[in-house]
Formats: structure tokens, C-alpha cells, sequence
């Protein structure tokens, strides 16, 4: 298991309220030994003004997913991580419903991590892939 902590989908969805994530309707939704799982609404939160799902809400849900499951990885006490970059390919427009995403770590060092985020539409197809590197940070 990746993680040292495996907290509850009740948990991780508690410390999101009243921030961005919360707003744009995401919700984490499955956490395993290898990965985290979130949703997100394509609705008005999320679209852009011709109607398509936002690359920039796909950007959202792929920093939430790789920034939650990397701070999992680490002793917060000690540690934090912080969005050093991300890139996200977006494959498939998206017009309603939901996408879902999933994290799975690529690199887990000790002073980078590096996560690849899947997103997919209701029909399970690719919609947008995501990489994100994380600064793993000792607290002074």
C-alpha cells in the first residue's frame, strides 16, 4: 500500500467544504491501495461559455486528486506537498452529466512525486489526462 493513511471518503470529503473543490462539486468517491477516485458535476459550475466542460475544471480535478493522494503518502506532521507542475491533455469534450477521476502514482520520491489523473466521461471513455509533480516539503 502507497499510503500511510487510508482515511474515509466522509473524511477527505469534510476537509474540502467551503474551499474550491466544494464549489466546483467534487466529490472523492473511492480511495484504494494505489489510487484515489473523485468526481466532479459538468453543470454551470464547470462549463465554459459554449457549453463544454472547462479544461481548466478538468485542471481542478486532476491538482485536487494528485495533491489529496500525495499529502496521504507522507507524515504531515513533518511533511507538505505543493503543486510544483501540471499539464493535462484534454482528448474528448464533455457537454453533461459527471467525469470522473482517477490518480495512481507514477514517481513516489523522496522530494518529488509525480501522479498521472484520468478523467472520464459517463460512458467511461477518455476525456482528459493529467500530470502533476509534487514538491515534498519538510516543515520548519
Amino acid at each position: 500500500m502507497i499510503f500511510l493513511s487510508l482515511p474515509s471518503l466522509d473524511q477527505l470529503n469534510l476537509t474540502s467544504q467551503n474551499t474550491m473543490v466544494s464549489f466546483l462539486g467534487i466529490e472523492f468517491t473511492s480511495i484504494g491501495q494505489n489510487y484515489l477516485e473523485a468526481t466532479m458535476p459538468v453543470d454551470t459550475r464547470t462549463k465554459q461559455p459554449i457549453g463544454l466542460l472547462h479544461g481548466g475544471a478538468n485542471v481542478v480535478l486532476a491538482e485536487t486528486l494528485g495533491s489529496v493522494a500525495s499529502s496521504l503518502t507522507i507524515d504531515t506532521k513533518k511533511y507538505s506537498c505543493v503543486g510544483l507542475e501540471i499539464n493535462a491533455n484534454h482528448l474528448k469534450a464533455v457537454r453533461e452529466g459527471k467525469v470522473t477521476g482517477i490518480a495512481k502514482p507514477i514517481h513516489l520520491g523522496k522530494s518529488t512525486q509525480v501522479w498521472e489523473i484520468k478523467i472520464f466521461n459517463l460512458e467511461d471513455q477518455l476525456c482528459c489526462i493529467s500530470r502533476i509533480t509534487m514538491a515534498i516539503l519538510e516543515k520548519k
